[in-house]
C-alpha cells in the first residue's frame, strides 16, 4: 500500500505518518525503487494502534514503550506487566476523569437555565462563569 491508502485505512494524516518515521516511534517504511513509500498489513497495524492511542491522549514516550513491549519478544514478563499495568492505572484514571466530566456536563445541560436551583455538589468547584448569560433561557 502507498503511504495515501495507510493513512486512509489507519484514520492518520500523511503528514502524521512521515512524522512518526521521523522521529522513530515507527521505523522507516520500505520504497519503491522511484523513492515511494510502501507499506503492508503489519505497519497498517502499528498505525492504528498508534492513532487510537494518542486520540485518547496517550503520550507519544507512551505509545513508544508500549510498541517497544510488543516488538521485544525477549523482554523480561515482570517488566512488560510493571509497564502494562502502569498504562492500565494511566486509563483508569482518564476513564475516571471523563466520568466526572459527563455528569458535570450532563448536570449542566439539565440545569444551567434553571435560576432556582442552587449548584449541586458536582459544580462546586466550577468557577461561576461556568454557565454564561447569553446561554440563560428565561420563561
Amino acid at each position: 500500500m502507498n503511504i495515501g491508502e495507510v493513512a486512509s485505512v489507519s484514520g492518520l494524516s500523511t503528514r502524521m505518518i512521515r512524522y512518526y518515521e521521523r522521529i522513530d516511534l515507527i521505523p522507516p517504511s520500505q520504497r519503491t525503487l522511484s523513492g515511494y513509500r510502501v507499506y503492508c498489513e503489519r505497519d497498517v497495524h502499528i498505525l492504528r494502534f498508534i492513532h487510537h492511542a494518542r486520540d485518547q491522549g496517550m503520550p507519544i514516550e507512551r505509545v513508544r514503550a508500549m510498541l517497544a513491549l510488543w516488538r521485544d519478544r525477549n523482554r523480561p514478563d515482570d517488566e512488560v506487566q510493571a509497564i502494562a499495568l502502569s498504562n492500565i492505572d494511566a486509563l483508569n484514571a482518564r476513564i475516571t476523569t471523563l466520568q466526572i466530566m459527563r455528569e458535570v456536563l450532563s448536570y449542566l445541560a439539565e440545569h444551567c437555565d434553571d435560576a432556582e436551583l442552587p449548584p449541586g455538589p458536582v459544580l462546586d468547584d466550577l468557577p461561576p462563569t461556568t454557565c454564561p448569560k447569553g446561554e440563560h433561557h428565561d420563561s
